[in-house]
């Protein structure tokens, strides 16, 4: 663990299991107090369909073998799997005066911005579809998803986060509806032409996060 403008960062084993770190999660929510620091937590998951609290049977199309495991965050069926960089993120949004759009944005400007700082050209939001696509030059500019995010808030604290494709085996999306939506393409970066260390990757989003709470902190206390 390490810390970057007073929020604790930490890397979990690679890959990991999702729910001995989803209850970890809500262990650490449960148990903070008013002054306890923010947190980053960093995973690579094995191979896994979340399914969120408004999520549909109907969505998990042919689950392959993949385990399904039905959680609290907000959203429905996604996968995570190798070559994913999931950043979870354990903050007391109303310690910072930030309401839960307000979040959902900034989340949404990290990866635009992490994209953008590689080389992924075009990345965008999408009204009413909470996450990162960016348009494929293939299907006459037709958006594909690059980045998910789910939230959930807990007494002004929020946990889980977004999710970043890198460079995975995309095919198990087919196994569902993601996010929902029927058809939704899905890519990664290396699909886009950038290859990038998940290292790098997270050491960016990381920055970019600590600074904009640090920031938002600053605001909060003048």
């Amino acid at each position: 663990m390490f810390m970057s403008d007073s929020v604790r960062i930490q890397w979990f084993e690679r890959p990991s299991a999702y729910e001995p770190i989803w209850q970890a999660m809500r262990d650490f929510t449960e148990q903070r107090g008013p002054d306890t620091p923010d947190e980053i937590w960093l995973v690579e998951h094995r191979p896994v369909y979340t399914q969120g609290q408004a999520g549909k049977p109907e969505h998990l199309l042919n689950p392959g073998g993949i385990p399904v495991v039905q959680t609290d965050r907000g959203g429905q069926i996604t996968y995570h799997g190798p070559g994913q960089l999931m950043v979870y993120c354990l903050f007391d949004l109303r310690r910072l005066g930030l309401y839960v759009k307000e979040y959902v944005r900034l989340l949404e400007e990290a990866v635009i911005s992490c994209l953008t700082h590689f080389g992924v050209e075009g990345a965008c939001c999408k009204p009413g579809a909470p996450g990162v696509y960016v348009p494929q030059e293939m299907a006459g500019q037709e958006l594909a998803k690059i980045s998910a995010l789910g939230i959930k808030i807990r007494n002004g604290r929020s946990y889980h986060g977004l999710a970043l494709n890198l460079d995975m085996d995309l095919s198990p999306f087919n196994g569902i509806n993601p996010c929902g939506y029927e058809g939704l393409q899905t890519t990664d970066m290396r699909s886009q032409g950038v290859v990038v260390a998940m290292d790098e990757a997270a050491q960016y989003l990381c920055t970019y996060l600590s600074r904009a709470l640090a920031q938002r902190s600053q605001l909060v206390a003048a």
